[in-house]
């Protein structure tokens, strides 16, 4: 017995002692953003959520990966909405240093006719089985450069065109001659997070003289997030030729050709792998681009992230295992009623007592809570439920309290209109329908607001929802949805049994305009005759529907899952969770 102990000792640490080795890693994963928590703002919203969970998922299964990002000292913004309802963006102070080691390795880049130093940050992500998994966060704040050029990593998504070019050009090329200069060597699956990583393809083609395309293909796997042409990164080549050399552009020029440089176009045509982020945004995407080989990967979110602690409790102790095996969940059908109504609400006390803290706004505990939180885009049509306000007072007065969150981007006016609209309407109703809004939505009040609330409203106009997360959030927490059929919804949706769904059916393609105030009568008529009733006139059928919520779209809808279908169909990697 001793013996084996000792050769099992002797494993782990063998394998402890490779998983330090930057040769035992062969993925690379490259996104914009990347959430790991509050406290480090380097994401704007889901694509950086998504992408933090992953990792956080493929930590926990031993997957050898490594991640690439940029930091953002300065952060996304954080938000304040002033006296008349409206936005208002402040910088983010934060110091990477109480997080992360700076690296010596340094890489160079030459951009606007002279070179731009580049370093990079590691945060060390330790998952649930001890297995390490770098993230290394590129920076050009270094002395040695200029000061214009010291704030190229500053902000996400901020400054011009060329601001944007820039940033895009340091993740894709820098990050990979950093990962080089580490000692990543055996890296055979490079993982863009979205376009933004492009020129990723463009160095790896550099790498071996630019001439074998199906080389750099066949180490390259593509997700795109964004089912709307006009949401993807576009580049002039006049500008590529100002920013970088003049044999860039020509080079895109050969190899892409056009009167400018598509990100998604450049991913596209150098993966050999492409995925949508939900079998209805995969449909939509092989449409736009004419590419039938698009697959798909249904996103989901880091379980142990997301649940909260009354219902990681309850868990532990009804389903042993579900933190690295969240299809376990499945189990929840079998937990009492009672022990999923008392972690409900102690989740729902803790929202209640963060809305108090934050607006000074009491809610009440027994009144049924409706949230919506997420980044305030147009096409979300966070104000469509108050398309008809004296009806929806008729329906809701003393039965229905809202909780609201989201940012608008900085530049985003029509966004910012939607935000000082609920705030407005959150003031005229008063009593009569409380309607509170939490300002600068990020990952930590989330928590609080997919956990606590007992519905979750998403009202995207389709198809242009690629998959959507909060609503999975939520699923772990027994909160079900009521969500127009888009994304992930049409694949989690059994109406009346994980929650509900607004407005139409979807068409097959998804494409064609429909009547989108069917979706607001809808909405109407199913919280009037279906939610309201059911809420405070059949506790045991609203239990029964938060456990199957819990057990068929919590156990799918995971990025444990996720990580295990990357692997399978895209990396073609084993792993230790496997």
């Amino acid at each position: 017995m001793n013996g084996m102990n000792y050769g099992t000792n002797l494993a782990n640490s063998l394998l402890a002692t490779l998983e330090h080795d930057p040769a035992f890693r062969n993925t690379a994963y490259f996104s914009m953003e990347i959430a790991l928590m509050p406290e480090i703002p380097t994401y704007s919203g889901g694509l950086g959520v998504l992408a933090g969970d992953i990792l956080k998922s493929a930590s926990d299964l031993g997957v050898p990966m490594v991640a690439m990002t940029l930091l953002y000292k300065k952060g996304y913004f954080a938000q304040k909405i002033n006296r008349e309802g409206r936005q208002t963006e402040y910088p983010v102070e934060w110091n990477p240093r109480d997080f992360m080691t700076q690296l010596p390795n340094r890489v160079t880049i030459t951009m606007n006719g002279r070179p731009v130093t580049v370093g990079a940050w590691c945060y060390m992500l330790i998952g649930q089985t001890e297995h390490p998994l770098p993230i290394y966060f590129l920076d050009t704040d270094l002395p040695e450069n200029l000061p214009e050029d010291r704030l190229l990593t500053a902000e996400l998504y901020g400054g011009d065109n060329k601001y944007r070019l820039c940033q895009e050009l340091i993740l894709g090329i820098c990050g990979l001659r950093l990962l080089r200069d580490m000692g990543y060597r055996n890296i055979s699956t490079f993982h863009l997070n979205e376009g933004h990583a492009g020129f990723l393809t463009l160095e790896l083609l550099r790498e071996q003289g630019y001439g074998d395309i199906e080389k750099v293909r066949n180490q390259v796997i593509f997700t795109t997030h964004t089912p709307v042409a006009a949401g993807h990164d576009f580049f002039s080549y006049d500008l590529i030729d100002e920013v970088m050399d003049g044999d860039v552009a020509q080079i895109l020029r050969q190899h892409i050709g056009g009167n400018g440089l598509s990100m998604t176009d450049l991913a596209l045509k150098l993966s050999r792998y492409v995925n949508g982020v939900s079998h209805k945004h995969a449909l939509v995407s092989r449409a736009m681009f004419g590419n039938e080989s698009i697959d798909w990967i249904t996103n989901g979110v880091h379980s142990t992230t997301w649940t909260s602690p009354s219902f990681a409790n309850l868990y532990d102790a009804r389903i042993p295992g579900w933190r690295n095996d969240p299809s376990r969940l499945m189990q929840a059908l079998h937990i009492p009623d009672e022990e999923i109504w008392k972690a409900h609400q102690a989740a729902k006390m803790k929202l209640l007592a963060f809305v108090l803290e934050e607006t000074g706004q009491q809610l009440d505990p027994d009144v049924l809570t409706i949230g919506f939180a997420r980044r305030a885009a147009t096409y979300k049509r966070a104000d469509l439920v108050f398309s008809d306000i004296r009806r929806l007072v008729e329906i809701g007065k003393g039965k229905v309290q809202f909780v609201f969150s989201g940012k608008a981007h900085p530049h985003d006016e029509p966004g910012k209109d939607i935000l000082q609209k609920i705030n407005r309407i959150a003031k005229e109703l008063g009593a009569e329908l409380p309607v509170v809004f939490i300002e600068n939505y990020n990952m930590g009040p989330a928590k609080f607001i997919t956990s606590g609330v007992d519905i979750w409203l998403n009202t995207p106009i389709r198809p242009r929802e690629a998959s959507g997360t909060s609503g999975m959030k939520c699923v772990h927490n027994g909160v079900m949805n009521f969500s127009v059929l888009d994304g992930w919804w049409i694949e989690g949706c059994i109406e009346g049994r994980t929650g509900w769904a607004i407005g139409p059916e979807p068409t097959e393609n998804g494409m064609v305009e429909y009547n989108e105030a069917e979706d607001a009568v809808d909405l109407y008529n199913k919280l009037e005759e279906k939610i309201i009733p059911a809420y405070y006139t059949d506790r045991k059928r609203w239990i029964g529907m938060m456990k199957f919520a819990i057990a068929v779209n919590a156990s799918y809808f995971n990025t444990h899952r996720v990580v295990h279908e990357y692997c399978e169909k895209a990396y073609g990697t084993v792993f230790r969770g496997h």
